[in-house]
């Protein structure tokens, strides 16, 4: 009997200890895991928005070599009515601006990783990618294969200011690592006016950008209830200010497919 009750109470103290340390039970127990995929659409009742030709300015004989370069503020794929360079990311299921992912939320798989340069090229007028992804520790890398020099403006809150110019086949690092910051981080070519891009830094591994036809995919996220937020560079949030807390879903293993979700990026007239 005294075994018992001996066990029964180190069952306990083991249980407050866990409990002390502010760890929920789907930290304890990680596992198991999902690959959620959806796309993300322009409303069918509303006509295609046109990518207008860009106003080039400067070094008109190389930025124009390869045909006129459109704005890519709004891409839309006229035949999915799919929206390219939407970020998706997931949340807990709560509304805490604050709330992130337990260490039991995140795959063991993600521990192995190491910081990466993320590069942002500009090989004729025009960033690519338009809109990138990076995680906290990442370094960003701006390359210039162009036969012109470019710079490379960039102004955050939380990972500083720089004004670089990147001569003609050259490369610049920035000298910091990122660290987390809640907002996009627009960038910009001061020599040629109508070259930007967008960053958004995370400190978790669940997020990506919609592809060509919209679509994305986000690999081995917690299973259970989640939310999805998306964010697009002209309208910001998809519902809004509320937008940033993301839609509700459920994930279950191995996959989950979500419906297409509607997404109204008309820009502002």
């Amino acid at each position: 009997m005294r075994r018992v009750r001996f066990f029964a109470v180190a069952g306990v103290l083991a249980a407050a200890v866990v409990a002390a340390a502010g760890l929920s039970a789907d930290a304890r127990q990680a596992g198991p895991w999902a690959t959620i995929k959806g796309q993300v659409l322009f409303p069918a009742d509303k006509p295609i928005p046109e990518r207008k030709k860009l106003e080039v300015s400067q070094d008109k004989e190389h930025c124009l070599s390869k045909g006129p370069l459109l704005d890519e503020g709004v891409i839309v794929n006229p035949k999915s009515r799919g929206i390219k360079n939407v970020v998706v990311w997931l949340r807990p299921d709560n509304t805490n601006p604050k709330a992130g992912f337990e260490p039991g939320q995140i795959n063991p798989a993600d521990a192995k990783r190491k910081p990466a340069d993320v590069v942002i090229d500009q090989p004729c007028c025009m960033f690519s990618s338009h809109v990138t992804t990076a995680r906290v520790g990442d370094t960003i890398v701006v390359k210039n294969p162009a036969p012109v020099p470019h710079n490379f403006f960039w102004t955050s809150s939380n990972n500083g200011e720089y004004n670089q110019t990147v001569p003609a086949g050259q490369s610049w690092k920035m000298p910091q690592p990122l660290v987390a910051e809640s907002g996009a981080i627009e960038y910009k070519c001061t020599i040629h006016p109508w070259m930007n891009g967008y960053v958004r830094v995370f400190d978790h591994p669940y997020f990506a950008v919609t592809d060509d036809d919209g679509k994305f995919e986000i690999k081995n996220a917690p299973a259970g209830k989640l939310r999805v937020v998306y964010w697009q560079e002209k309208v910001g949030y998809k519902g809004g200010k509320e937008g940033r807390f993301g839609d509700q879903i459920d994930a279950t293993a191995p996959a989950t497919e979500l419906k297409p979700v509607i997404f109204d990026v008309s820009p502002a007239k």
